[in-house]
């Protein structure tokens, strides 16, 4: 089960985090950054995320399972039954082990989406109290501007003293302790179970005369 780390999450901030309010535009220019991805996986909130991401993924094997068990079951009947079987009944199971096979591949796209769609929930209150620590630490220290300093496709900051990574003072304004600055990132569930799915029989031609 591939993992996704919680870089994404930093680009939700990304536009609402550069600016500070037009009142300080006459003020000396200050500018700071953070990591995004650093203070949320410093986060107590962060290892609940992870957790309910994982028992929610769980609960989508489980599901993802019982289909397949159901599918697998019926298309080992056809296999050993389809000598013996009359052509309408064979080409009913086949149309029902095609059914079945659909319905498990739009399942695992459905999962995928929701499970997305679960982590963006969750990640929200923490993004949105992440930003408005932001807020005030940059009011409180005269920052003009507040960057991200994560890595990515399209980075943010590409140098800065450390005198202007102003991180562990969003931490500590949250009442977190920061630990090592190269701490591993939270990281979660990135896709919905995948399951291999033989393919189903194709359908039995019935000749006319």
């Amino acid at each position: 089960m591939k993992k996704l780390h919680l870089t994404f999450a930093a680009a939700l901030l990304v536009a609402s985090s550069f600016f500070a309010s037009s009142a300080q535009a006459q003020a000396p220019l200050k500018i700071g950054f953070t990591s995004v991805e650093y203070v949320l996986g410093q986060m107590p909130e962060s290892k609940q995320i992870e957790s309910d991401l994982k028992a929610y993924n769980t609960q989508l094997e489980t599901q993802l399972k019982s289909k397949y068990s159901d599918y697998q079951t019926k298309l080992d009947a056809y296999q050993k039954g389809a000598s013996t079987m009359t052509p309408v009944i064979k080409a009913d199971k086949e149309k029902e082990l095609t059914t079945l096979q659909q319905s498990i591949q739009e399942f695992q796209q459905s999962a995928q989406q929701g499970l997305q769609q679960k982590q963006q929930t969750l990640l929200k209150p923490v993004l949105d109290k992440i930003q408005k620590t932001i807020d005030q630490v940059a009011d409180e220290n005269g920052y003009t501007y507040v960057l991200n300093s994560d890595s990515g496709s399209n980075p943010i900051l590409l140098h800065g003293p450390k005198e202007g990574d102003i991180s562990d003072v969003i931490l500590k304004k949250m009442g977190i302790t920061p630990t090592a600055p190269n701490a591993a990132p939270t990281s979660v569930p990135a896709k919905a179970p995948a399951s291999t799915v033989p393919p189903a029989p194709s359908k039995t031609k019935t000749k006319t005369k």
